[in-house]
């Protein structure tokens, strides 16, 4: 009879580091002290991504043990039409070029119906920013959606179209979230931050609102009620500096709100970009990235490995540096798929349980609150 596999079997063996930056940091660690932005530089700066990662995994099974979540989701982008012309965007269009759609009401909520099963928990929506859709478009969305699936939870729109549909709209950002809430919205993702830093934003995405815009319009949407996510894209012309700058950024505005539930590092995918000369991130690199995550946002709920840029197999990895949810089973999910992401657009329930599992994890279905989602053959019933 084989021996019981113990539960933390990456926690069995001492800490070890020919790094000394990182001994300081362990002993943090153990204490559960928070790291300083010079202390993250120092993560971000070492070779010893196992050291990392062993600190990582010990404040992620801290708080999550073996749980991993996952949810069933469904994406819908309801146009690439888009005014800015961010270098890092593969997905938006000019509206009139080849490839440019905008779908009508009717369309979107077909496009919903079409994925949809009893499973689905949420629909996950982001898309251009469209000149000529006006603000009453996306409250119709968003109402027509909650209609027709009343037990839906309703992800919507990035920081970024929230302050562009304001200026839209002529209302004020508040005001703006306050009508979006009132037509169903039910919380934000965390798309659009990129990089906070203006150097790196002026060469990016200089079109968008700058970081500190980004950072007041989630203060907004907490002040409201409404929970986000938050992201980082990584891997462009950014460095170590900015990635901390970011993340310290996020942690401050955290301790205010504490509206943010899952952080999301987005791996860059220069593939059909204007920035398509830049390397690819490597696994080292996106590993490294979920665990400083992980260390540094110690106020996070949640790291997020979003198995689609990453690929499964790193996604698996990253379980024991850090990430406690793979995101969900994403249909059709266009906007990393045109930068060049060759990840399946969609994952069946059963594989992303057997991925967590193969990882040595316990897969938890989740609906976007972090409720469990618990299943039978005629029901589905969410732990509130």
């Amino acid at each position: 009879m084989s021996a019981k596999r113990p539960n933390h079997t990456f926690q069995t063996h001492a800490f070890q580091t020919d790094d000394r930056r990182l001994e300081p940091i362990h002993a943090k660690v153990l204490a559960g002290t928070r790291l300083d932005a010079d202390e993250a530089l120092a993560l971000y700066r070492t070779g010893d991504i196992l050291a990392v990662g062993w600190m990582a995994n010990l404040v992620r099974e801290r708080m999550h043990g073996d749980k991993t979540y996952f949810n069933v989701n469904r994406h819908i982008n309801p146009t690439n039409v888009c005014v800015a012309a961010c270098r890092l965007c593969a997905f938006g269009r000019k509206k009139d070029t080849p490839g440019a759609y905008t779908m009508a009401l009717e369309e979107a909520f077909e496009t919903a119906a079409s994925g949809y099963t009893e499973a689905v928990t949420e629909f996950h929506i982001v898309g251009g920013l469209h000149p000529d859709l006006p603000f009453q478009y996306f409250l119709d969305l968003c109402s027509g959606l909650k209609q027709r699936f009343p037990q839906v939870h309703l992800k919507a729109f990035t920081m970024v179209e929230v302050a562009y549909l304001s200026r839209r709209a002529k209302l004020t950002i508040r005001e703006t979230l306050e009508q979006l809430k009132a037509a169903g919205v039910d919380s934000l993702p965390g798309g659009g931050a990129e990089i906070f830093a203006d150097r790196v934003r002026h060469i990016i995405c200089d079109h968008k609102i700058d970081g500190s815009e980004w950072l007041e319009t989630a203060k907004l949407a907490h002040q409201i009620g409404l929970k986000s996510n938050a992201t980082m894209l990584y891997g462009h012309v950014e460095n170590d500096e900015d990635r901390v700058d970011h993340l310290m950024k996020l942690r401050a505005l955290q301790d205010e709100t504490g509206g943010f539930q899952t952080f999301i590092p987005l791996a860059f995918h220069p593939d059909n970009t204007p920035l398509q000369h830049l390397p690819k991130t490597t696994g080292m690199l996106d590993i490294k990235q979920i665990a400083v995550s992980r260390l540094v946002l110690d106020n996070f709920p949640h790291i997020k490995s979003y198995w689609q840029m990453m690929t499964a197999k790193i996604a698996q990895i990253s379980l024991r540096f850090g990430a406690d949810d793979m995101d969900g089973t994403v249909i059709e999910e266009k906007i990393y798929h045109d930068a060049g992401a060759t990840t399946p657009q969609g994952m069946r329930r059963e594989e992303l349980e057997r991925l967590i599992r193969a990882a040595g994890r316990e897969p938890i279905e989740r609906d976007t609150l972090y409720r469990p989602v618990t299943r039978t053959e005629t029901s589905v019933t969410v732990a509130v």
